[in-house]
């Protein structure tokens, strides 16, 4: 009787200068080195959508609230226009109402924070407001226009990059 014995290879080499193990490792590995560019980004960036005080910033809303139904009481309607860097605004009133000698434009911008500019904008007499922008302005952006006292404000949204003029009417009280 004869038997078949079973020779079995018997591989010299080490792990590590096989495929296979290398080829298992590397999807773990993969996560691991995308979990920390993750980690990396989330602390090297800032997220402007979020306030870090919004508790403050919702109790503020009926002072915010009172200084547009001011801006109704006194019938104001302006017209916001910019060529490249000049900003001019025409502002009316349907009332007896004087107008400021100054006012205060607030662009804001929906996601970069660090873009946002205030512009002080001087009369030049009849309604006329003239003032000048840091940098250029292109997209969609928030616009705030305030009395120097804080007394009214117009809001609205602008998209920048139009021809034409933004206009701006105070909301009457409901």
């Amino acid at each position: 009787m004869k038997m078949n014995t079973m020779s079995l290879q018997h591989d010299a080499a080490p792990w590590y200068k096989h495929r296979w193990p290398w080829f298992l490792i590397a999807g773990p590995a993969i996560v691991v080195v995308a979990a920390l560019v993750t980690m990396w980004l989330a602390v090297v960036t800032s997220d402007d959508l979020v306030s870090g005080d919004y508790y403050k910033e919702g109790l503020a809303i009926n002072q915010e609230l009172q200084r547009e139904h001011q801006a109704g009481a006194l019938g104001l309607h302006a017209d916001v226009m910019r060529s490249g860097r000049n900003v001019r605004l025409i502002l009316s009133t349907s009332g007896e109402a004087p107008l400021p000698s100054a006012l205060v434009i607030r662009l804001t911008h929906p996601t970069r924070a660090a873009q946002d500019e205030v512009v002080e904008m001087v009369s030049g007499g009849a309604g006329f407001y003239d003032g000048k922008l840091n940098a250029d302005l292109t997209g969609r952006w928030l616009v705030s226009i305030e009395d120097p006292a804080g007394q009214w404000r117009l809001q609205g949204v602008w998209q920048a990059d139009s021809e034409g003029s933004l206009g701006l009417q105070a909301k009457a009280k409901k």
